[in-house]
């Protein structure tokens, strides 16, 4: 039956099977949330859109399914767009929906308004459309989620104008069988298995969109080393002795790369945040595999090209190479010397992070998923803590902003009920999303928040003594962290050692609500 267009979006992203979406209610946006219980969706309540938006990349990561945000005009897309642009470096399919001012060339002053609220949401996602018409609506909604399905998942924003949220609609159409995906086939990969069947030392570059759990016997098979970008951690799996783990961003990676005698690199842009040099290093054929063609046309000029997503490349060349010899050029000997030495250099840089990482990693269920923040524990951890999983570590990877964290975490927690999910965050990013911590009480979700605090923005200060630039500004004031979370509602714990910090981690997970684990560096003394 008809109802107010705002209702039947709600129908309509039911029918696509959302099942929870984040958001904030505002005068411009309340007919948006007219048919959401209706329709029998969960709504949570973010603090602020940046939470929100967080919250939606999180659950999409840990879910494997869009992340959906409903804000309103103005300022609420422009405090969700920092969400957006972290989404879309990072290829996590969000859909933002907002509500938009009917008319903004002849009548100004409104509440709200901007000069082109469509084009400064485009600026951080794939696209940013107005629907002024149901039938606009139910397309851009149709054509969003096909492209989630069959494209590099990146967020989407569509505005619909208050009249036209408030005006009444027919229902949406009932969705539509989304297109295949553009998938390797056995003939397709002939060019790769005439490479790997001469290759001595083979080495597959395993980025985030790899996706695909036959990695680790694919490598097995073939006598293959690996490496991976920090998104593509766990697709090999921990313990496989041929793999360098995710150490591209090492000067010395660039060293085994080029001693490889064929590169195969899937599912990863190579991007400075991947590699942090110009080059890979390859002095061999680097093939690439990817369903983003800028990828396959960017500056490391592979030889052989493949446009084809991770999974469908994977399940072929597992089926093409069996019986395949294995290759023989590489040693467990010369990788763990590699590792060993990598990690080093990581415990010198950043001193008395590794010994905490390792027991953190040690404290938690295997199949924990964590969600980090831009802060020295996480960017040690994610060099030394191999994942037996891929997809169960999640970070500001591309955009880089700071408080992703705990809103993202939130998000993966609402979609992971029932398994284990864990924060990481340093204390300057905690203030950026602090409040969302009122959620997680809300909801009730036992979810570990590792607060680590080195009392200042310690990388920043770290890079301004090397620039011989006299650190300032690196120091804020912070509250009684432990206090604080109290005084939300949630559990805190400030462990005074490795062993009381290890029992607050496992006490945590089974709590009822959130726990902040407030950690310094005197917590090896």
């Amino acid at each position: 039956m008809k109802r107010p267009l705002g209702a039947q979006i709600s129908h309509a992203l039911k029918d696509r099977g959302v099942d929870v979406i984040f958001g904030i209610p505002g005068v411009h946006n309340q007919e948006m949330y007219r048919g959401i219980e209706e329709a029998g969706i969960t709504h949570v309540l973010a603090r602020h859109e940046q939470g929100a938006g967080f919250m939606a990349d999180g659950y999409a990561r840990a879910s494997g399914k869009p992340g959906v945000a409903y804000v309103i005009t103005g300022p609420g897309v422009c405090n969700i767009m920092t969400p957006m642009g972290q989404g879309y470096s990072d290829s996590v399919s969000m859909l933002v929906i907002s509500s938009c001012l009917d008319e903004t060339a002849a009548r100004k002053g409104q509440l709200h308004q901007m000069k082109d609220q469509e084009a400064a949401a485009a600026t951080v996602c794939d696209w940013s459309h107005t629907a002024h018409s149901p039938a606009a609506a139910y397309g851009l909604i149709e054509r969003a989620f096909e492209e989630f399905e069959t494209q590099r998942p990146r967020p989407k924003h569509i505005q619909v104008p208050i009249a036209q949220l408030e005006a009444d609609a027919d229902p949406a159409p009932f969705p539509n069988v989304p297109a295949l995906r553009t998938k390797a086939l056995e003939p397709d990969i002939t060019p790769v298995l005439s490479l790997l069947n001469i290759a001595q030392r083979p080495l597959f570059v395993l980025g985030g969109g790899a996706q695909s759990n036959l990695w680790r016997q694919i490598v097995t098979q073939l006598g293959a080393a690996s490496l991976t970008t920090y998104a593509g951690r766990g697709m090999v799996g921990a313990g496989y002795k041929l793999d360098f783990g995710a150490a591209l961003a090492r000067p010395g990676s660039a060293d085994i790369v080029a001693s490889a005698d064929l590169v195969i690199a899937v599912g990863t842009e190579l991007a400075e945040v991947d590699i942090w040099r110009e080059d890979l290093g390859h002095t061999a054929t680097l093939v690439r595999v990817d369903i983003d063609p800028t990828v396959l046309s960017d500056g490391q000029r592979a030889s052989v090209k493949l446009q084809a997503d991770g999974e469908s490349f994977a399940k072929s060349l597992w089926a093409a190479t069996e019986g395949f010899k294995p290759a023989t050029g590489w040693s467990e000997e010369e990788v763990a010397k590699a590792r060993a030495g990598w990690h080093a250099e990581t415990d010198m840089e950043r001193p008395g992070i590794v010994p905490i990482a390792n027991a953190l990693r040690d404290a938690m269920p295997e199949d924990t998923m964590i969600f980090s923040d831009m802060t020295q524990f996480a960017y040690v951890a994610k060099e030394v803590w191999d994942m037996h999983r891929p997809y169960h570590w999640h970070h500001p990877f591309g955009f880089g902003t700071l408080g992703y964290a705990l809103p993202a975490g939130i998000g993966g927690a609402v979609a992971r009920q029932g398994k284990p999910t864990a924060v990481i965050i340093g204390d300057y990013g905690f203030h950026y999303t602090m409040p969302e911590l009122g959620v997680a009480v809300e909801l009730g979700l036992p979810l570990p928040i590792i607060l680590w605090d080195n009392g200042k923005l310690k990388e920043i200060e770290d890079s301004m003594t090397r620039a011989q630039i006299a650190p300032n500004a690196v120091i804020a004031r912070n509250p009684d962290f432990c206090k604080l979370a109290e005084a939300f509602g949630a559990n805190s714990v400030a462990p005074a050692s490795l062993d009381e910090m290890v029992s607050a981690v496992q006490a945590a997970f089974s709590a009822n609500g959130p726990t902040l684990i407030y950690l310094t560096p005197e917590v090896l003394a």
